[in-house]
């Protein structure tokens, strides 16, 4: 990839794989967005945008925050 757009690159994720948390809840407000379904990448959008922006992530940057983030390592102290 030569350059990277991030509102074009919303376009390689499948537009039904998009998923909120459950903790969201049924209107998806202030949460982010989180697609698995594109070639070894991770999409990650604002709920609230969802033709806007998208953060593009290969699957071993993904599974380095997921892992940090599940053993607290972003916590507020």
């Amino acid at each position: 990839m030569d350059s990277y757009d991030p509102t074009a690159i919303g376009d390689a994720f499948p537009s039904d794989a998009w998923e909120t948390a459950a903790f969201c809840g049924p209107n998806g407000g202030n949460c982010v967005e989180v697609n698995l379904g594109a070639h070894g990448l991770v999409g990650l959008r604002d709920s609230k945008l969802s033709a806007g922006p998208v953060l593009v992530f290969d699957d071993e940057e993904w599974g380095a925050f997921v892992a940090a983030a599940k053993c607290g390592q972003f916590d507020r102290a």
